[in-house]
C-alpha cells in the first residue's frame, strides 16, 4: 500500500460486504463495497470515470508492474514503452488517461488517449513528474521535482503549465481536478505531517480529514466530494469521504489497511485495501 510519503516524493473478496462509516454528529452514510482483481499478486484501483470505467496498476509477479483499464470485464494492459512499472491514476469521461512511470532518470507523467501515449513533463526544469488527474476538458493536474529537491504541484491547462504551492508547504501535489476546475491538493507541513486543501483558482483552504496524523486528499467529482487516505500514525491506513460538509471514515472489512483514490459523479468510490495476511486488491463501492 502506498503511503503518503510516496505519494508526495515527486509527488479477492469473494462476496460483496456492507460498511457503515459515520462522523461525528452526522447522519449514517452507508458504502457497498465490491472486489475489483486485475493482478495474480496485487490490484490498485486509483481513478473511475462516469461511465464506471476504471483504472489502476496491477501485479503478476514482484517488481513488474503493469498499468491497466477496466471497463465491465474487459481488462486492457497499459504499458509506457519507453519505461516499466506504469501507474495509470484517472481517468476522464472521454476515456483519457494520466498516471506516470518509471525511467532510469525517475518517474515521468503522461497522457494515454485513442491508443496514443503523450509526455506530461511538468514545467520547464522538472526533474520528474506525475500526472495524477484530468477533468472533461481535458485539464491535467499532478507534481513534479525540481533541481533544489523540492516537490510542487501543478495545473496543465491549454498546453500552459500552472504551478500550484500551497502556502507554508514544504511539499506539494495536485491529485484531483473535478470539471468546474475545483482541485484538490496534498501537501507537507513543517513538522512533516500530511495535510490536504481545496485550490478553487484564487485561494487554498485547508481540509483535513479530524483525528488524522496524514490527511491525503485524492480525488475530488463535480458536486465536491473529496475522497481521502488518511493516516492517524505513520503506519495504520484508513479512508474518508467528505459528502455534503460532511466526513465519513470507512475501512474494508477484514483489512489491516484501506485507502480511497477516485470518485465519479455517479456516487462510485475507488480505491485499494490489503486484507489481513493477504495481498493488496482493489475495491468499489457506492454510497
Amino acid at each position: 500500500m502506498r503511503t503518503w510519503k510516496s505519494v508526495l516524493l515527486i509527488l479477492g473478496f469473494v462476496l460483496t460486504f456492507l460498511l457503515a462509516a459515520t462522523a461525528a454528529n452526522a447522519p449514517t452514510l452507508t458504502f457497498k463495497f465490491s472486489p475489483v482483481k486485475v493482478g495474480k499478486l496485487t490490484t490498485e484501483v486509483w481513478g473511475v470515470n462516469n461511465a464506471g470505467v476504471m483504472v489502476g496498476d496491477y501485479q503478476d509477479k514482484p517488481g513488474d508492474m503493469h498499468g491497466f483499464m477496466l471497463n465491465g470485464t474487459k481488462v486492457t494492459r497499459i504499458n509506457h514503452p519507453h519505461g516499466s512499472n506504469t501507474v495509470c491514476v484517472h481517468i476522464n469521461s472521454n476515456n483519457a488517461i494520466v498516471g506516470y512511470y518509471g525511467t532510469s532518470k525517475g518517474e515521468k507523467g503522461f497522457l494515454y488517449r485513442k491508443g496514443k501515449f503523450s509526455n506530461i513533463p511538468g514545467p520547464a526544469g522538472a526533474l520528474g513528474s506525475q500526472a495524477n488527474g484530468i477533468n472533461d476538458k481535458g485539464w491535467i493536474v499532478g507534481g513534479y521535482s525540481t533541481s533544489s529537491g523540492s516537490s510542487q504541484g501543478f495545473l496543465l491547462k491549454d498546453k500552459t503549465y500552472k504551478t500550484l504551492n500551497v502556502p507554508g508547504a514544504t511539499a506539494t501535489v495536485a491529485t484531483g481536478i473535478n470539471n468546474k476546475g475545483d482541485i484538490v491538493l496534498s501537501w507537507v507541513d513543517k513538522s512533516g505531517n500530511g495535510e490536504s486543501s481545496l485550490y478553487n483558482g484564487k485561494t487554498y483552504k485547508t481540509i483535513n480529514v479530524p483525528g488524522a496524523l496524514h490527511s491525503i486528499a485524492r480525488d475530488i467529482n463535480t458536486a465536491g466530494d473529496v475522497i481521502y487516505q488518511w493516516l492517524p500514525d505513520d503506519f495504520h491506513s484508513h479512508g474518508a469521504l467528505l459528502h455534503d460538509g460532511k466526513y465519513y471514515k470507512f475501512d474494508c472489512h477484514n483489512s489491516m489497511s484501506t485507502a480511497g483514490a477516485g470518485l465519479n459523479d455517479k456516487d462510485l468510490a475507488v480505491g485499494s485495501c490489503q486484507p489481513v495476511n493477504n495481498l493488496e486488491r482493489g475495491f468499489k463501492a457506492t454510497y
